[in-house]
């Protein structure tokens, strides 16, 4: 954990960020941090779709082909509508996940400029590592990471308010992200 006391105060205004990168990136890590140090709302959109399409629950491979059907089905908007219908929008909120353009467009028009995104990156072979416990193989690593939901996820970088480099420590990570919840607070972009 860091080293900061927990339990910082939001900023004043709510934000709303949506945390976007390959799988292993440490997204989860991301917004986790967000919820549980400036007490901010956490949803998922992996989480959102489960309850909406799988209530009795689903392992990561059957998430992504959910994840597929629904973007290739066109009801990623009735995703992204319901992820957006979940938050209680006087509170900021850490929104965990983001694949697709459309998620950003949706998050955007719906929070205008209290919205940002983070968008984390690192390398294939640290990500591996990070995930060998759900991953019997890199091969079977590398499928998932290549699956058609996966396939967009690059595209959002340049759209992101800031990109983390995380191929470090959870400790540096939460520092960088407790940078971006400065510049915030200050008026600044993440």
């Amino acid at each position: 954990m860091s080293s900061q006391p927990p339990s910082r105060h939001s900023p004043v205004e709510p934000i709303f960020v949506g945390v976007a990168g390959r799988i292993g990136s440490g997204k989860t890590s991301a917004a986790k941090y967000l919820s549980s140090t400036y007490r901010f709302q956490y949803t998922r959109y992996s989480q959102v779709l489960e309850q909406w399409l799988s209530p009795g629950g689903s392992d990561g491979d059957r998430l992504q082909k959910l994840g597929w059907d629904v973007m290739a089905g066109g009801l990623q908007v009735e995703l992204n509508s319901r992820v957006i219908s979940g938050l209680d929008r006087a509170r900021s909120a850490a929104i965990d996940g983001l694949r697709h353009r459309i998620d950003f467009d949706s998050l955007s028009s719906a929070f205008g400029t209290s919205f940002q995104m983070i968008f984390l990156e690192a390398g294939q072979k640290v990500r591996f590592e990070r995930l060998r416990s759900r991953f019997s193989s890199y091969s079977a690593f590398n499928a998932a990471d290549s699956h058609p939901v996966e396939a967009n996820i690059d595209s959002l970088k340049p759209l992101a308010s800031i990109t983390i480099s995380n191929e470090e420590s959870l400790e540096t990570l939460y520092r960088r992200l407790d940078t971006c919840m400065a510049e915030c607070a200050t008026g600044g972009r993440a």
